[in-house]
């Protein structure tokens, strides 16, 4: 087994990490921001915002994400005539995708409130949006925050898929070098490592979040 291949090829591949990390942060970012409006919409009595918003959910958690990135890398020129590049599809796709997941993590974690404290908060004369700010949505991110990180681990994994259309992240550089260099073992266990130690990471530390949040109740 010849390690050498890592260290010629480590900053190649590092840049491939950071920039899997910046689509996985984006994604983040983006998916828990139209995730709050969602779950908002699904958790109103409004029809005209619940349909629309359970749809939404329901269609995007019943595809696989690669789908989703082949639909909009590829159909994008057909309809608007101009191509989107691998980053700018690999990110609206995995944003759009993730949306639906996150959303259905804060509808759970709202729903965790009792509404007692709602009608205190609307009895005290708070509006709803004033309501959802400062009373129902900080308690509930405490008591969904353990969730969330198992998503962007999970999320953090998925980003891998963006190869297929041709992005340079971590994954995809280490088969760019793979392919110059014939070393699949090396390379390949390299990767494995890399995404074993950040994934472990992850799992570990919200796992320790939800330990924690579990005492704080006793």
């Amino acid at each position: 087994m010849d390690l050498s291949v890592i260290s010629i090829n480590f900053k190649f591949m590092i840049g491939g990490l950071v920039l899997t990390f910046e689509l996985a942060l984006m994604t983040m970012v983006g998916g828990l921001l139209i995730g709050i409006i969602l779950a908002m919409a699904r958790l109103s009595p409004r029809p005209w915002l619940y349909y629309p918003a359970t749809v939404y959910i329901h269609f995007f958690r019943g595809l696989p994400l690669i789908l989703v990135i082949f639909w909009l890398y590829f159909l994008s020129p057909v309809i608007t005539g101009k191509s989107l590049g691998a980053f700018p599809a690999a990110i609206i796709s995995f944003i759009v995708f993730e949306a639906a997941y996150f959303a259905e993590i804060i509808r759970a974690g709202v729903q965790s409130i009792s509404h007692g404290q709602t009608m205190a908060a609307h009895s005290s004369g708070l509006t709803a949006y004033q309501t959802a700010r400062y009373v129902v949505l900080p308690q509930a991110l405490r008591n969904m925050f353990p969730s969330l990180v198992t998503q962007a681990v999970i999320i953090f994994q998925d980003t891998s898929l963006a190869y297929v259309i041709g992005l340079r992240e971590f994954l995809r550089r280490v088969n760019l070098v793979d392919a110059r260099e014939a070393r699949s073992v090396e390379l390949y266990l390299f990767a494995g490592l890399v995404y074993f130690a950040i994934c472990s990471a992850g799992s570990l530390a919200s796992h320790r979040i939800e330990k924690q949040r579990e005492r704080s109740y006793h």
